[in-house]
């Protein structure tokens, strides 16, 4: 997954106002409780910050 796609899910499925706040205020324990920006900041996988956020978010099978 790139970048550019991971921000276009990411507003598709929060909002644009929403998914900024998912991405820099929440914490995911799957990403070693560092919030998604700086998971990816940290070299993370993209599509791994992803699925974090699909867990945390329960966003639906098809959506992921």
């Amino acid at each position: 997954m790139r970048l550019q796609e991971f921000w276009s899910r990411l507003d598709d499925r929060f909002g644009s106002m929403r998914a900024q706040s998912v991405s820099r205020d929440h914490l995911f324990s799957d990403l070693g409780g560092r919030s998604a920006v700086e998971a990816i900041d940290a070299g993370i996988p993209v599509r791994k910050v992803w699925l974090a956020i699909c867990e945390a978010y329960d966003v639906p099978p098809r959506e992921r």
